[in-house]
């Protein structure tokens, strides 16, 4: 099956939006062995975008569209939809009673303009959509598939992930047997984890490894091939073996895991409570931490030090060590791990300061200089990282650094390099 994604709206043309959505669909389709040839763009124009219907139907076995189908005026991909399907619009009472329901639960007067949103193609199966108000389009006609979903992330993934998916699954004739995994890394450059991983065919042998950096590390898919499922598994388990035989200390999870889901759960396994002290990250490794349900059973707080006197007063760090060494050192970062841990009571502290720029730089000390400090009833440690030039991604890197800091400790892994 031959698949092209149409992403709509105006805002992904002129670089507004980032288009994850593509991406996402993309990997999706891929993980059932849908063959995705090509994605487009168009913007909140209805000669265009009927232009385009036109040239993927006629080209693709299938078409997944998203974005335009919200109440206001610049969303026209439902009226494109009825004129190049020749159909007409028709109430679906599911759709109604979803709607209804929607502002129900939320305290809010249903409009006219949403009730409007229950009017679907009658050519379509309308996909329900229990994030929003918006319905989904799945339409079959002339051996080929045409799917409209809204471009709001949340509710195209979960229109994806019950209907969508699963329907084109049990659709589609599988020629060969693929087995695939996400390992996901930390703490290590993408050039210096292929290196250690040595001769990589040698280490595959015939199968497929992708190699996908973000700001937080990597995520190697590894795809394997075999005459059956087992078969195939097995040899994807032989691989990721090896592959932790030889890098398993920068792997924290796989699939979707986040870091701080796995140290949520290895601190509510041991049963010890974190307090967090933050300067230049500004709260966002708590904002980590929290994002986590029931954050409350292993995370007692955690405080912005922002200023030295902040740091001094709600930590106890010691005046002379700032004039010293400076707020952004190993010293000051060790008392503020120190200092949150004996005020809280805590089984561990972490500290965290750092010169993220573009200004505040010495000539010693650069932009992307990061200090974080961890605390716990056995060492008192901290260590040194040196991040980019850019403040928002050095945020991102350094909360990852302190998490996966926080990780090793819990798993007893040394942190030397």
């Amino acid at each position: 099956m031959r698949a092209h994604i149409i992403t709509i709206g105006d805002e992904i043309l002129i670089g507004q939006v980032v288009n994850s959505n593509a991406a996402w669909i993309g990997e999706r389709l891929t993980n059932i062995q849908v063959d995705v040839h090509g994605t487009s763009v168009v913007g909140d124009e209805q000669r265009q975008i009927m232009q385009e219907f036109k040239r993927v139907t006629d080209a693709y076995d299938l078409v997944l569209v998203t974005g335009g189908l919200g109440p206001t005026h610049d969303d026209i991909t439902r009226k494109c939809i009825v004129d190049f399907f020749k159909t007409q619009l028709v109430v679906d009472e599911d759709v109604l009673n979803d709607i209804k329901k929607f502002f129900e639960v939320r305290g809010r007067t249903l409009t006219k303009t949403n009730e409007d949103q229950a009017f679907v193609p009658q050519i379509c199966t309308p996909i329900r959509n229990p994030r929003g108000t918006a319905p989904g389009m799945w339409i079959e006609k002339d051996d080929k598939i045409f799917i409209a979903m809204p471009g709001v992330p949340i509710e195209m993934k979960g229109m994806m992930e019950t209907f969508v998916l699963p329907r084109l699954e049990a659709k589609i004739e599988k020629k060969k047997i693929f087995v695939r995994k996400n390992l996901l890394v930390t703490g290590i450059p993408e050039s210096m984890l292929f290196d250690r991983l040595g001769n990589i065919d040698e280490l595959l042998e015939g199968n497929k490894m992708a190699f996908l950096p973000n700001q937080f590390g990597v995520r190697m898919r590894l795809t394997v091939e075999g005459e059956t499922e087992e078969a195939a598994q097995n040899k994807l388990d032989e691989i990721e073996q090896k592959i932790r035989a030889l890098v398993g200390r920068y792997i924290y999870g796989k699939e979707e895991d986040t870091l701080e889901e796995v140290v949520a759960r290895l601190l509510i396994d041991r049963g010890l409570k974190l307090a967090i002290a933050e300067s230049c990250t500004g709260g966002l490794i708590s904002n980590r931490i929290t994002n986590i349900s029931g954050s409350s059973q292993f995370f007692e707080r955690g405080v912005i030090t922002y200023s030295n006197a902040a740091k001094v007063e709600i930590l106890h760090v010691s005046e002379d060590s700032i004039q010293k060494n400076g707020a952004v050192s190993l010293e000051v970062v060790r008392q503020m791990a120190e200092g949150i841990k004996a005020v809280s009571g805590c089984d561990i502290g972490i500290g965290v300061t750092g010169i993220l720029g573009p200004t505040g730089a010495t000539e010693t000390k650069p932009v992307g200089l990061v200090y974080i400090g961890l605390c716990d009833d056995k060492i008192c440690t901290a260590k040194e990282f040196r991040f980019g030039d850019d403040r928002l991604l050095n945020k991102d890197r350094a909360s990852q650094a302190a998490l996966e800091m926080l990780r090793r400790n819990l798993l007893g892994i040394p942190y030397d390099d």
